[in-house]
């Protein structure tokens, strides 16, 4: 019987294959095992402190705290723009969360109509996640504690405390100091100080208008963060007071301006269109920058809603236009003070005599408003006689009397702060050129129209004010100036711009004729302060807003208020001790005597009450009289002390 038999090559072959693969993956199982350990011993080792700050991370955040907004105030520090305490309900798209259901749940705590309901939709889907949209401020108490109560029942709602802009003086200040308003993303740009996402925020604001805007960055100050500890899905659980990191505040604005001046200048102007600058005309200080009608700034910073908008851009007194900078017109007779002191810087004699008959022939006829008869230089600025004003423009030319009017500062743009102003016009010869190729000559006739601030000559209320002030002045070419200090830092002064390159004689001879207005002139019975020895010096003006050949223009105030002269009035006080400058315009008012010297009086009137060494003299005490010198004092004990004997007993009846 055949034995079987085995090949223990074919074994050990197969053995071996196995054995080597099993070497193989066991290198492989160490090598990966040794790698594993080594990455988590790095990690454990050189890696703790980043994967710590992570673990934190994921289990704290950080919601961001706008800045306090800077505050503005006054000369004397009066606040006004500030912030107040707001309640604010705000919407953030999250997992699960139906954004239309929740906004439809939230009309029946808070107004919010379809229109407004689809315009927030809009904003939610477009936000990132998480990332919070306002839906409304000012809610009150009620609202607030209603929508926290129902907090557990609307995923992505908060409901909680900021700050909002407030002005506490509303259309006083509203052209000068403008408004804050949400930050659109219009507004972020690539690159500069508006290019960070972080504006985006509901919290923030940025300045439209005024001072709001030209001193943006210095009024938002720099954000902080609100430490908060979160769940798995980002949601806040508590907070943690001790990690939050301060906001920096914004800076101090102060201006110029006076308060009970501004607001003296918003009451006397009333429901009337047109504007009041005043000066310091020692030191370039804006005390009062007025426009008006004006506008409530905090309808604004709240938003206005398109009824609101239209109702005041169609308004044709134009409340949104600011009078004081942006708009330009006829100086009318005001400029009569410039045309005087170019003839005078020219060798102009003063004595020289024209005869006024009430018209003057030059190619056309002239008019003047009354029959003046024989004027020198100085009854002529008294009673602002235009037949005189014809005469004495044509002997000094455009071009002399537009030099002289540029050294006062007009049609000049001058560095106050806030954007918005309109350089205006003080025509010659080469203006002419320039503008109208096709005729480029200056006729004859077009010089006496300048005589009498009219023509081409445009201006505004600020200019006639630098004016009137460096006049006053005598010494100094002033600027004016708005911005008192930012953050504590003074601004340059309006007084340190050199000297004003005019003959001070001419200067007196002009002031004497202005002190002439307000006593025996055009606003002699007007103009008196009712101060006592406190007198101001000052000129009208009446400029033609439509020609009157036209079949138009309106002389006085008979016709259509639009159809109306513009009326002006600018003046200086006290006469003997020039401090104070003022212009004021009232729109289509009429007659500069009638219409805008009462007002500059009254504004006037407020400033030099608010002067101490002004007071002084307007009070006058009368010195007491001299006492004898061997008079005893009052309540003095005698030398030797007196017996008073008692009154003798009542005798009964």
């Amino acid at each position: 019987m055949t034995q079987p038999f085995f090949f223990f090559e074919e074994v050990n072959e197969r053995q071996g294959v196995f054995h080597r693969r099993a070497i193989l993956m066991g290198a492989f199982a160490g090598l990966g095992l040794t790698a594993l350990g080594s990455r988590l011993a790095y990690l454990q080792l050189f890696e703790t402190q980043r994967y710590e700050k992570l673990a934190v991370s994921n289990q704290f955040n950080f919601k961001l705290l706008p800045a306090p907004r800077g505050v503005i105030v006054d000369r004397n520090g009066a606040v006004l723009a500030a912030n107040r305490p707001n309640f604010r309900l705000m919407v953030a798209r999250d997992k699960g969360m139906d954004p239309e259901a929740t906004l439809k749940t939230l009309a029946d705590f808070v107004p919010l109509d379809p229109s407004r309901q689809r315009r927030l939709l809009r904003d939610i889907n477009a936000a990132p996640r998480r990332s919070p949209v306002q839906v409304t401020e000012d809610m009150s108490w009620e609202q607030f504690s209603a929508i926290n109560v129902r907090a557990p029942e609307l995923p992505g709602v908060t409901a909680d405390m900021g700050e909002v802009r407030v002005y506490p003086y509303g259309g006083a200040f509203a052209h000068v100091i403008g408004y804050v308003a949400k930050v659109n993303r219009e507004d972020i740009s690539s690159t500069g100080p508006n290019s960070d996402p972080i504006l985006l925020h509901p919290g923030f604001r940025i300045g439209r208008q005024g001072v709001e805007k030209a001193f943006d960055l210095d009024l938002r100050g720099k954000p902080g963060a609100e430490k908060v500890e979160v769940d798995a899905h980002g949601r806040e659980v508590r907070k943690d007071a001790d990690g939050d990191i301060p906001a920096t505040p914004g800076k101090e604005i102060q201006l110029t301006l006076d308060l009970d001046v501004q607001l003296r200048a918003e009451e006397v102007f009333g429901t009337e269109s047109g504007a009041a600058v005043a000066m310091d005309c020692r030191t370039g200080d804006i005390l009062c920058m007025f426009s008006g009608p004006s506008f409530d700034a905090n309808k604004f910073v709240r938003g206005l809603t398109g009824a609101e908008y239209r109702a005041l851009a169609q308004y044709d007194h134009k409340p949104l236009f600011n009078k004081a900078l942006t708009a330009t017109y006829p100086p009318g007779s005001t400029f009569k003070t410039m045309v005087a002191l170019s003839a005078l810087e020219n060798g102009y004699d003063p004595a020289t005599v024209h005869v006024c008959t009430g018209h003057w022939t030059f190619g056309r006829v002239w008019k003047c408003d009354q029959v003046h008869g024989a004027l020198d230089l100085k009854r002529a600025i008294a009673t602002s006689c235009d037949i005189y004003f014809y005469q004495c423009a044509l002997a000094v030319g455009p071009d002399k009397i537009a030099e002289t009017a540029r050294k006062f500062g007009l049609g000049e743009i001058f560095d106050i702060g806030i954007p918005g102003q309109k350089a205006g016009l003080v025509p010659d010869r080469a203006y002419k050129k320039r503008r109208f190729p096709k005729d480029p000559v200056w006729h004859p006739g077009e010089t006496p129209s300048m005589g009498i601030g009219q023509g081409y000559t445009h201006l505004n209320p600020l200019q006639l004010c630098v004016m009137v002030s460096r006049i006053a002045n005598g010494q100094k070419s002033l600027h004016p100036r708005l911005i008192r200090s930012i953050g504590g830092v003074e601004q340059k002064p309006g007084s340190d711009w050199g000297d004003l390159p005019v003959d001070k004689g001419h200067l007196e001879f002009v002031r004497e004729a202005m002190a002439a207005v307000t006593t025996s002139g055009t606003a002699a019975r007007v103009a008196d302060l009712g101060l006592g020895p406190i007198k101001m010096a000052g000129k009208t003006g009446t400029a033609q807003h439509y020609s009157y050949g036209s079949g138009r223009g309106v002389h006085g105030t008979a016709g259509a208020w639009e159809l109306r002269d513009h009326a002006w009035f600018v003046a200086f006080a006290p006469y003997d001790d020039p401090r104070y400058a003022i212009a004021v315009l009232v729109e289509h008012g009429g007659f500069g005597a009638s219409a805008a010297a009462p007002r500059a009086r009254e504004i006037m009137r407020t400033i030099l009450l608010k002067d101490p060494d002004v007071l002084k003299r307007v009070q006058n005490p009368t010195p007491l009289p001299e006492l004898p010198a061997d008079l005893p004092d009052e309540g003095a004990s005698p030398p030797v002390p007196i017996e008073i004997q008692p009154p003798p007993p009542e005798t009964a009846t």
